[in-house]
């Protein structure tokens, strides 16, 4: 399947400001983002749980989710990630675009 025949993710955006981005990514089975950099460190906040395919220049690899699992990754973290299960899968993204000073 090409990069224009897969099903996409669906964002939605809903804080977005100097200090943070938060989108919540809602995949049907088998959709993707399409690849991309991230630009900013960022934690995924799971609400359903699933598995995940991410491709990386590296290869490929799965991961599960677990509703209210989070997890965090620094910025520059490149790949797709698709839907590999047989549900839908949402999880709420928090870029963090500049951090306070201590």
């Amino acid at each position: 399947m090409s990069a224009e025949d897969q099903i996409k993710a669906l964002p939605a955006v809903q804080i977005d400001n100097d200090r943070v981005r938060v989108t919540q990514w809602s995949f049907a089975p088998d959709a993707h983002t399409g690849r991309h950099v991230h630009e900013f460190a960022y934690v995924v906040v799971p609400l359903t749980d699933g598995t995940l395919e991410l491709t990386t220049r590296d290869g490929r690899s799965t991961g599960e989710l677990r509703a209210g699992g989070s997890y965090y990754r620094p910025e520059g973290v490149e790949h797709d990630v698709a839907n590999a299960g047989p549900g839908g899968v949402v999880f709420v993204e928090i870029e963090m675009k500049a951090y306070p000073r201590a």
